[in-house]
């Protein structure tokens, strides 16, 4: 890339879409990002006097078309996760429709590069392939969530336009760990804990630092590399280890009860009930208790022969974004940003 490029950000406001607008900042780059009315700012406060705001949606397309004028580059972070069934719909408009949107709009104005962030979900989740690498095709079957299927059509919208002559690559980040919004996503994992949780489940999976995921977002976008996809993920970890870890570091005490698959099927129904009887958000729906039991690992040795990467040592994130949230803790648990240093 070179001074006079445009990038174009969706996401900008959230999780990772904040971290990588801090380092485009940081290096000097023309943004434009992305931003619904209604989106939080709190990430993103003291960047956000040195970017060019637009109010679009992704399935926006008439908005769309005009926050693309003298765009060279795009990198697409937004996305909708959830696992309840209520919102299937409306994630697919966004996950998948609305990379189409970009991806098209990225072909008529001859983006230069495309860069997806898309998931570990999308590589297809089956019993007898637990270990995963960026060489494993797609196959239907019940471990795929309505999530993961989201993510894999988003993923395909993306190489059809890769075909048609856009120049894309595409990142499959782990379980993305670090400081944020307390109530939603992973930093949720730091409130549960720090609240009291009492439950581990006995499922494996990857774990990845949002800061090396807007780092080799970075590396990618300044790079030669195109028609490549990789999976981020530092370290692959049981859950067990992970909540232990987190309650240690917060000083809290570790949760006790174990969560086997048994356990899991019953506690996602009892939400089921609770949810139609008395209207109440469930803590687990069939989704995401079927997740936490089980146990998948993904291979991370692609990425790291990208020059200039490494990845934070797990135990590092945690003891880092413990400590903002225990800040946090002391003023009604307001969003925090972990530094790059």
């Amino acid at each position: 890339m070179t001074n006079d490029s445009k990038i174009l950000l969706t996401g900008a406001t959230g999780f990772i879409g904040s971290y990588l607008l801090r380092l485009l900042v940081q290096k000097g780059y023309a943004v434009r990002a992305l931003r619904r009315p209604d989106s939080p700012m709190a990430l993103v406060r003291d960047v956000a006097d040195q970017v060019e705001w637009v109010e679009a949606d992704v399935t926006d397309l008439p908005a769309l078309e005009d926050a693309f004028a003298g765009v060279t580059h795009v990198c697409h972070c937004a996305a909708m996760v959830s696992f309840h069934p209520r919102d299937v719909r409306r994630m697919m408009q966004i996950n998948v429709e609305g990379t189409a949107n970009l991806a098209n709009l990225a072909l008529d104005f001859g983006v230069k590069k495309f860069l997806h962030v898309s998931s570990i979900a999308s590589l297809g989740r089956l019993k007898e392939r637990p270990d995963l690498d960026e060489t494993c095709k797609w196959v239907p079957g019940k471990g795929n969530s309505q999530y993961a299927i989201s993510k894999y059509l988003s993923e395909q919208e993306v190489w059809r336009a890769h075909a048609e002559g856009l120049p894309v690559a595409i990142v499959n980040p782990s379980v993305v760990l670090g400081s944020g919004f307390w109530d939603v996503g992973s930093g949720r994992i730091f409130k549960q804990v720090h609240d009291g949780l009492k439950f581990w489940a006995i499922g494996r999976t990857g774990l990845v630092d949002v800061r090396d995921v807007a780092q080799f977002m970075l590396l990618l976008l300044e790079s030669d590399i195109v028609g490549e996809r990789y999976i981020l993920n530092a370290q692959n970890i049981p859950f067990r280890d992970l909540f232990f870890s987190v309650a240690d570091a917060l000083g809290r005490k570790r949760p006790f009860i174990k969560v086997t698959p048994l356990l899991a099927e019953v506690a996602w129904r009892v939400e089921w009930l609770k949810e139609k009887i008395l209207g109440t958000t469930p803590v687990v729906t069939r989704e995401s208790a079927r997740a936490t039991v089980s146990s998948y690992s993904y291979d991370n040795a692609k990425s790291l022969t990208v020059p200039g990467f490494s990845y934070r040592p797990l135990e590092q994130t945690v003891r880092e974004t413990a400590a903002q949230f225990l800040d946090a803790a002391r003023d009604g648990f307001g969003p925090r940003v972990l530094p790059f240093g």
